[in-house]
């Protein structure tokens, strides 16, 4: 009994562990430009615009994961494609914030803390 315990707390410690690093999250669309709007103060138009390309993206990504092969080598260029779709939409000092948090992400990730969302 006393295994199975323990076996239960260790199974739950690693899944929290997990979880507070950010495993498995992945955002959906929605959220994504929700993100953005609160960012960098979207309007209705632009967030609308926003949420259509990252569903199109969201949409290629997902099938690139389900064709098998070498997956992180076509995410940059969908990555830019999107991200220049997106900047074509913002005012000149939304696009440079947009930058601005961009930067800051590739930062983190190449320092090892994630690139996601909001901590």
């Amino acid at each position: 009994m006393k295994k199975i315990l323990l076996m239960c707390c260790l199974f739950v410690c690693i899944a929290a562990a997990s979880h507070a690093q950010g495993g498995g999250r992945r955002f959906n669309p929605e959220d994504r430009a929700k993100q953005l709007q609160t960012e960098l103060k979207l309007s209705d138009e632009q967030t609308t615009k926003v949420t259509a390309i990252y569903k199109a993206q969201f949409t290629k990504m997902d099938s690139l994961r389900k064709a098998g092969g070498d997956f992180r080598s076509s995410m940059r260029p969908l990555m830019d494609s999107t991200n220049k779709q997106v900047k074509a939409i913002l005012t000149p000092e939304q696009a440079a914030a947009f930058d601005k948090a961009q930067q800051e992400r590739m930062n983190r990730m190449r320092q090892g803390g994630g690139g996601g969302g909001p901590q």
